[in-house]
C-alpha cells in the first residue's frame, strides 16, 4: 500500500516551489468535523482536508470552505462527472473528488451457474431471479437496515431521485417522489415474499450467510469489494464471486453514491491556486490511491490489486467499478443536516426490517426529518 506521506513526498520532489505537509487525523470519524471547525476558527487549519460527501454541506453552511469554482473548472475533465458534482453545493465547487462508492452488484458466479440463474439487469429480472433462488434456499440480495441512510438514498439516486436542491436561498426537499417510491415497492415486495435476506450489513449474520452461501448476491458500494474478499477469505467462496453493474432502477442504467470523499479547501488558506493544483495531482495518483483500496474518482485505468482479483476469479474488478463511476448520478447531493437525518432513516429502516413499518414509511420519515432538521438548524426551507 502506498501511504499518503509517500505520495506527498513525490509531489514535493517534483514541485520544489510548492511544498506540502501531510497530517494524519488519528481521531474517530465523528471527531473530524469539530476538529476542522475549531482549527478554522483558530486560524490554524490546513489548506486541504479530506471530507465525506455527506459532510460537505454542513461544513459549507458553517462558512468553513472556500469557493474554488473558478480553479476547479480547469480540472473538471480529469474526474467522473457524478463524482465532481458531489463537490459542488448550489453551484459552488469547494474542492475535488477523491474516491467514490457507486453501488454495484456482487454475486457468486458459481452459485448462479449451478442454479441456472442469470445476472439481473433490471428490477423485474432481479425480482424474478430472487424468487427462483429463494425457492432453493438461496438469496441474491439482502435488506440492510444499518446501511439504509446511504444505501437506500443511493438506490433512489439510481432511480433518478434528487432529494435536495437549492431554490434561491432556501432548500427544497423532495424525498416523496416517484423514484423513491420505486425503491420502496421493490424492497417491500421482496421482503413480503421472503425473496431476500434481512440482515444488518455489519452484523455477524451477514458474514455467516456469505460464507455458507445462503447469500449469493448483494447490492453494495464499490468500496465493499476488498471487504467481501476479506470476509470470505480462506473459504470455498474464493474465486467464485464477480462484480456486475447495478440493475437498472429506471429506463436509464445509472447508479448512486454510497459513501466516498473529496479533498476540500478550507477557509483561511493563503495559497488557494497552489492548493488546488496539488488537490488535482494528488487525487489523480490512481495507482497509489487504488493500493489503499480506494475506487478513485479520477478518470483513468485502475489496476485491480492481486488479492482482490484472486478472490473475484481473475476478474478485472476495478474496471467494472470504473464503469460504475462513469454512470454515477450527477443529480444527487446532500443537505447540511443529513447526518442527523441518517439516524432517523436507520431507525425507520430497522422497523421496516422487523415488519413494524413499510419501506415507503422509511422515505416518509426521511422527508419529514429532512425538513425538520433544516428548520431546527435555522436554515430556510422552500415548501
Amino acid at each position: 500500500m502506498t501511504k499518503v506521506a509517500d505520495l506527498v513526498a513525490v509531489w514535493n520532489r517534483e514541485h520544489p516551489d510548492i511544498q506540502v505537509t501531510a497530517t494524519k487525523f488519528d481521531g474517530k470519524a465523528a471527531e473530524m468535523q469539530p476538529k476542522l471547525e475549531a482549527d478554522v476558527q483558530a486560524g490554524t487549519a490546513p489548506c486541504l482536508a479530506q471530507v465525506g460527501y455527506a459532510d460537505l454541506p454542513a461544513l459549507y453552511s458553517k462558512g468553513m470552505l472556500v469557493d474554488v469554482t473558478k480553479q476547479a473548472a480547469k480540472y473538471r475533465q480529469n474526474f467522473a462527472p457524478g463524482a465532481f458534482s458531489l463537490m459542488s453545493l448550489g453551484g459552488v465547487t469547494v474542492g475535488l473528488p477523491q474516491d467514490t462508492g457507486p453501488l454495484v452488484y456482487y454475486y457468486n458466479k458459481s452459485a448462479f451457474e449451478a442454479l441456472g440463474l442469470s445476472v439481473p439487469t433490471t428490477l423485474a429480472e432481479f425480482t424474478a431471479t430472487a424468487q427462483k433462488a429463494a425457492a432453493k434456499g438461496r438469496f441474491i440480495g439482502d435488506f440492510e437496515a444499518d446501511e439504509a441512510p446511504n444505501w437506500l438514498s443511493a438506490q433512489a439516486a439510481a432511480a433518478g431521485a434528487s432529494w435536495y436542491s437549492a431554490q434561491g436561498q432556501a432548500w427544497k426537499v423532495n424525498v416523496d417522489d416517484a423514484a423513491s417510491a420505486t425503491v420502496a415497492s421493490f424492497w417491500q415486495h421482496l421482503m413480503d415474499t421472503k425473496s431476500v435476506l434481512v440482515e444488518n450489513r455489519w452484523g455477524d449474520g451477514f458474514k455467516a450467510a456469505l460464507v455458507n452461501q445462503r447469500l449469493i448476491g448483494t447490492i453494495g458500494a464499490a468500496w465493499e469489494a476488498p471487504l467481501l474478499a476479506s470476509d470470505m477469505a480462506g473459504t470455498k467462496n474464493v474465486g467464485q464471486w464477480a462484480v456486475a453493474q447495478l440493475p437498472a432502477f429506471d429506463k436509464t442504467a445509472m447508479t448512486g453514491p454510497d459513501g466516498g470523499s473529496g479533498v476540500a479547501v478550507l477557509k483561511g488558506c493563503p495559497h488557494v491556486d497552489q492548493a488546488m493544483a496539488f488537490d488535482n495531482w494528488f487525487n489523480s495518483q490512481i495507482d497509489g490511491l487504488v493500493s489503499q483500496g480506494l475506487v478513485v474518482a479520477a478518470r483513468g485505468t485502475m489496476t485491480t490489486p492481486p488479492v482482490i482479483g484472486h478472490f473475484f476469479g481473475g476478474q478485472d474488478v476495478f474496471a467494472a467499478l470504473s464503469t460504475a463511476n462513469q454512470h454515477l448520478s450527477p443529480h444527487f447531493g446532500y443537505i447540511p443536516t443529513f447526518p442527523a437525518v441518517s439516524a432517523d432513516i436507520a431507525k425507520a429502516a430497522s422497523q421496516a426490517a422487523n415488519g413494524g413499518a413499510t419501506v415507503a414509511q422509511v422515505f416518509r420519515v426521511t422527508q419529514e426529518s429532512s425538513v425538520k432538521s433544516l428548520k431546527d438548524a435555522g436554515l430556510p426551507v422552500s415548501q
